[in-house]
């Protein structure tokens, strides 16, 4: 009957040290986010209430979507908010 072959011990090595986890954000990091969605929704309704003569008269219906973008920033802020 065949031997089975002889199995080596690896060599003892101390556990890794575990990471302090996740760093919390910047004291700024909330005003900021806070600030840019309120900033997108009041381009908006401005946009809406000026019948689309303000806040920038050039970019017509284009208006929207930067207030929409600006409010999606602020939004992805929340996302690594910690």
């Amino acid at each position: 009957m065949p031997e089975s072959r002889i199995r080596r011990r690896r060599a003892w090595t101390a556990p890794r040290e575990k990471s302090a986890g996740p760093r919390p954000s910047p004291r700024w990091w909330v005003p900021v986010m806070l600030a840019l969605m309120v900033v997108g929704l009041v381009w908006i309704v401005v946009y809406y209430l000026s019948s689309a003569t303000y806040p920038v008269p050039q970019l017509g219906a284009w208006n929207l979507a930067v207030g929409f973008g600006v409010v999606l920033v602020g939004f992805a802020m929340t996302t690594r908010w910690r």
